[in-house]
């Protein structure tokens, strides 16, 4: 089967205009940095500080502005600074721990929102067609690295035409594949 590219996601933050604005201002607008592999997505200039009980830590903003605001880390990532965080799906944010959000203008006492990205795959509805999935469904995939194969169970297709085929993985899977930048992935 055709292998596919599979990205590194570092931690950051999805943020809602309300947030935003309460964070660096009213009216505030994101501001582009750098354009993602997903089609419309975006890294932004504008930075936030998560506070947990054990420090702080510095979270790029992924634009656009979302309906809901959702801090994705690694489990790793969690620990350092001290907040629980839930391995759920991009979106499934409720009944995940919360923290505090720091910008230049103000602070944001998130009740929820704290996840581990769950490892997933985007394709088209095409690419589905091609590697005989479904939305929702679960897979393994198989990375091949130069010093440590890795087969990653759990991953979930996720299917929408605005999607460019591409795995993501967070920092803690990309190190226990021994990936730096990307690689390439195949289901199995």
């Amino acid at each position: 089967m055709e292998k596919f590219l599979v990205e590194v996601s570092a931690r950051h933050i999805h943020i809602s205009q309300e947030h935003l604005e309460i964070l660096f201002g009213q009216g505030h607008q994101l501001t582009c940095k750098k354009e993602l592999s997903q089609p419309g997505q975006f890294a932004c200039e504008e930075k936030v500080t998560l506070k947990g009980a054990k420090g702080e830590m510095k979270l790029s903003i992924l634009g656009p502005c979302r309906k809901e605001t959702q801090v994705e880390l690694s489990l790793t990532d969690a620990r350092t600074v001290g907040v629980k965080a839930l391995i759920r799906e991009s979106g499934s944010i409720e009944g995940t721990f919360g923290a505090t959000l720091v910008g230049p203008m103000g602070e944001v006492e998130l009740t929820c929102g704290i996840v581990a990205a769950k490892r997933h795959i985007h394709m088209t509805t095409a690419d589905a067609a091609a590697y005989n999935v479904t939305n929702g469904q679960i897979v393994e995939v198989k990375i091949e690295t130069a010093d440590r194969t890795t087969t990653f169970g759990d991953t979930v297709v996720r299917v929408s035409d605005t999607y460019k085929l591409a795995m993501h993985i967070d920092t803690d899977e990309a190190n226990a594949a021994a990936i730096s930048g990307s690689a390439l992935g195949q289901i199995i």
